[in-house]
């Protein structure tokens, strides 16, 4: 099995994070999306989306988009809530941060880290739905340890990859305890078997 992948990517490393803490056995392949390797014929006959990260299965089978991915290399695990509307609730908390968390956090943290933007060129609109997006969850985990249920999820993958990294998009978060807690809850969770 080979994950393609880039790890200045929050959706590349959530699916390294899911491989490691299942103990699956792999090939990381890596793909600078900076230097345009996302794009390549050879990248692109596997995944024409040309995103990463990318699954490729030993008989040559290939899925695209991290949740996707993280969803089928978890399948069995306890990453994935036994109860049906747990469950749900997870894939609840899946769709919202690829569609409401993501594009704000990750792309003001791809404009100012790796672009060299000032935090004041970032768009109103973009940074509006970013701190939205965090507020949602500080509200969330001032009630609760995890996003879904009693243990960690991959709801608490999925959004932990970029929200670590909100302050290099601009984002402030000490007026937020909440996920500060939650990320030290993560780091402890999630961390020794992405650093393996």
């Amino acid at each position: 099995m080979r994950i393609y992948g880039d790890l200045v990517s929050g959706n590349c490393l959530k699916v390294k994070i899911v491989a490691d803490l299942v103990g699956l056995s792999y090939e990381w392949v890596p793909v600078d999306i900076l230097k345009g390797e996302s794009r390549t014929p050879d990248y692109l006959s596997r995944f024409p989306a040309g995103q990463v990260p990318g699954l490729e299965l030993d008989d040559g089978r290939c899925l695209a988009q991290s949740n996707a991915i993280m969803r089928y290399l978890a399948r069995d695990s306890a990453l994935i809530p036994g109860e049906d509307f747990l469950r749900a609730k997870m894939d609840e908390w899946l769709f919202w941060e690829q569609y409401s968390h993501e594009p704000a956090i990750a792309v003001c943290r791809f404009e100012m880290r790796y672009l060299g933007k000032p935090s004041e060129a970032r768009d109103p609109a973009r940074v509006r739905r970013g701190e939205a997006a965090l507020d949602l969850m500080e509200r969330h985990l001032a009630g609760a340890q995890w996003m879904v249920g009693h243990g960690v999820s991959l709801a608490d993958v999925a959004l932990f990859a970029y929200t670590q990294w909100a302050d290099e998009g601009g984002f402030d978060l000490t007026a937020r305890p909440a996920i500060r807690a939650w990320l030290g809850r993560c780091t402890q969770a999630l961390r020794p078997a992405a650093a393996d």
